[in-house]
């Protein structure tokens, strides 16, 4: 099974109606059999960040969309650990020339994100094409 990174803007954009990428997320999502979604601790404490001054509404639907995540079994989440943190920190060290933050710092070939970043490390960014 081929597995799929969801980056923040994959979530924020499935949970966002008013998000110009919303209907492109939601295609996606129907198109992934029999892909397994893939994602990170860090990931999902930024699309928390994300919404958290949306009001208490949507701050409730995304922290149950995130309890949903979790306990989704076509979702692998990978905790954050030091181990996982310092090997960020060290390839962040490393591309001193890019904008990126640690948690883009994880790889996998398909990302279901615009941020082209992830292009600039080899990565397919899905929202881009």
């Amino acid at each position: 099974m081929k597995a799929v990174f969801a980056d923040t803007f994959y979530w924020a954009a499935l949970t966002s109606t008013n998000d110009a990428a919303h209907e492109r997320a939601l295609a996606l999502s129907r198109s992934f059999a029999p892909r397994q979604i893939v994602t990170i601790d860090e990931v999902l404490c930024e699309y928390l960040a994300f919404f958290a001054e949306a009001g208490a509404h949507v701050r409730q639907e995304a922290s149950r969309n995130v309890g949903e995540i979790l306990d989704d079994s076509c979702i692998r989440v990978f905790p954050q650990s030091r181990q996982s943190f310092i090997a960020g920190l060290q390839l962040y060290r490393a591309r001193s020339d890019k904008a990126y933050s640690l948690v883009d710092c994880k790889g996998i070939t398909d990302v279901l994100t615009n941020d082209r970043h992830f292009e600039q490390e080899g990565f397919r960014a899905m929202f881009r094409e």
